[in-house]
């Protein structure tokens, strides 16, 4: 009995004597202070006014999707155009209500009051107006350019009607994206002010029609959902930055979201931006061709060439296979498009055909794209 007590009076020094050796190993080695130090540094919780919040940088993303959202969403505003359209000219649109009246959405670039919408929700509006957040105060936009070439329009409201703390969203990148990206969109679907939705980047360097009928290369695919009432809100990465202005879906004829959203790049965004500032509008590069892809080889078929275009005013032929210009090959009429909207109008470009067999290049002055694919 007294062997026992004693052999357990043992055990429990023994445990003590291990558990002492245990924690000075740990304070000399610092593993109280690194667990101290880990502890101190994990972040405060979002402050509750967004607005004041730090604009991203491409060192410091935030952490979640609702630290973004509140930083970002106050930057991000309603547009209700009156006297316009309303509606787009082509199938599956990606915002804009019916009628003598169209809203969407749109977003801030710069304490100036300088926004980017969608040209298809401003599209010949005798007015416009704009509102930061759901409960702000609708202020008058005047419209400063627009390209129906992209589907972008640059709208402006007085600096002192930009709310105090809101700022402007920064413009990132759409070259070097991989498709499986994280994308965040926001915007007003169905008039829903505010509304945020996420998922990735579907795909690369897609095609869409334009509003005036011209092709729209580089586009973003997104499966984050886009409704009506998206068009001309922000696409983001995970960073907050604006990778490209959500502007149409695909669908299956219901007009809403299927998983398949379209935006137009934002590197074409900072391409347009000087021009729209200066002149009001962009001037298109312009071959006048129509094309189709070819059954059995790569190459852009010319279908029909415009009266009056620069194609017609020269040697190229109904039926010539165009399989490079300047250089750079073509593999489709998605291609050829895209190449020529590289260039600007007036410059010489030499045109590599095959007819009947036989490659020959072509020399064509490139002209000023019309307003409307339906001149040319």
């Amino acid at each position: 009995m007294n062997g026992t007590r004693f052999s357990h009076a043992a055990s429990a020094a023994l445990g003590a004597l291990t558990v002492a050796i245990v924690v000075v190993v740990l304070a000399l080695t610092g593993t109280f202070d690194r667990t101290e130090r880990v502890r101190s540094s994990t972040p405060a919780p979002a402050d509750s006014t967004p607005a004041t919040t730090a604009p991203s940088t491409s060192g410091s993303a935030p952490t979640s999707v609702a630290d973004t959202y509140a930083r970002v969403s106050p930057g991000v505003v309603f547009v209700s155009a009156r006297g316009g359209g309303g509606q787009l000219p082509f199938q599956n649109p990606g915002g804009g209500e019916g009628g003598a009246a169209a809203s969407g959405s749109g977003f801030l670039i710069d304490r100036e009051g300088r926004i980017v919408t969608n040209q298809h929700v401003v599209a010949d509006a005798s007015q416009i107006s704009v509102r930061f957040g759901e409960k702000g105060a609708s202020v008058r936009a005047t419209k400063v350019g627009e390209d129906a070439s992209n589907d972008l329009a640059l709208l402006k409201v007085a600096a002192s009607d930009i709310p105090s703390g809101v700022r402007a969203l920064e413009l990132g990148s759409s070259e070097g994206l991989r498709p499986g990206e994280a994308t965040i969109a926001i915007g007003s679907p169905f008039g829903l002010s505010g509304t945020v939705t996420t998922g990735i980047v579907s795909a690369l360097d897609r095609t869409i029609r334009s509003p005036n009928g011209f092709s729209i290369s580089g586009v973003v695919q997104t499966d984050a959902a886009i409704n009506p009432g998206n068009s001309g809100g922000p696409l983001l990465d995970a960073g907050g930055r604006v990778i490209g202005v959500n502007s149409q879906i695909a669908t299956n004829g219901s007009n809403s979201n299927s998983g398949v959203g379209f935006a137009v790049p934002v590197d074409t965004v900072k391409d347009t931006l000087s021009q729209l500032e200066r002149d009001g509008k962009v001037e298109h590069a312009w071959l006048g061709v129509s094309s189709a892809p070819s059954a059995t080889e790569s190459g852009a078929v010319v279908n029909t060439l415009t009266d009056g275009g620069p194609a017609a005013d020269s040697e190229l032929r109904r039926g010539d296979r165009i399989v490079a210009v300047d250089g750079k090959q073509i593999s489709d009429p998605d291609a050829l498009s895209s190449v020529v909207g590289g260039h600007k109008p007036g410059d010489k470009v030499e045109i590599d055909v095959v007819r009947d067999g036989d490659r020959r290049t072509i020399d064509v002055e490139l002209g000023n794209r019309p307003n409307s694919a339906t001149q040319g």
